[in-house]
């Protein structure tokens, strides 16, 4: 699996500051959270993203353009517990369409009345990893970088017991 052999490298050999990966013929990529997550628990920050299948089309309609492109965040913390941000811009998932839990007309860009915020997000990120691939096929981009501070615990101070991204 792709994604694993370049989170194992991440994690043998950590960036001296921060590493840009990119990754060609890589899907299915599944949660990409879980990936972040193995970075985080190893002391490294990441985000991921990666294209899949053109699924959202524009919010005023019309055929797909964009896959559901998600983004997702790990940082790690000296407690222990990484935050973990892992986002869809889908309203639903496909995983969500194929197993029957959600309707295919659900599979929009999410944000109502603002779903061309996620739309242009969708677009960029997509965009971003087909420009740094031969574009011909789907794929994944990784930043990976050692963190310079300890930003979680103070986050989850403020956030008095609030659930946050990556919680259980």
């Amino acid at each position: 699996m792709t994604l694993a052999a370049i989170c194992d490298a991440q994690l043998a050999g950590p960036p001296s500051r921060a590493r840009l990966v990119v990754a060609e013929s890589t899907f299915p990529t599944g949660a990409l959270g879980y990936w972040v997550r193995r970075l985080a628990e190893g002391g490294l920050c990441a985000a991921l993203t990666a294209t899949s299948p053109r699924r959202l089309a524009h919010p005023v309609g019309g055929e797909p353009l964009v896959g559901t492109t998600p983004l997702a965040i790990g940082i790690p913390s000296s407690d222990g517990r990484p935050l973990v941000a892992d986002v869809s811009m889908g309203k639903v998932t496909y995983g969500d369409v194929i197993a029957g839990l959600s309707p295919p007309e659900e599979l929009v860009p999410f944000g109502g009345e603002r779903a061309h915020k996620a739309f242009a997000l969708a677009a960029g990120l997509q965009l971003l990893v087909e420009a740094l691939t031969t574009g011909d096929d789907y794929g994944a981009v990784l930043l990976v970088a050692r963190p310079e501070a300890d930003p979680v615990p103070g986050f989850r101070a403020r956030a008095g017991g609030l659930r946050l991204p990556g919680d259980s």
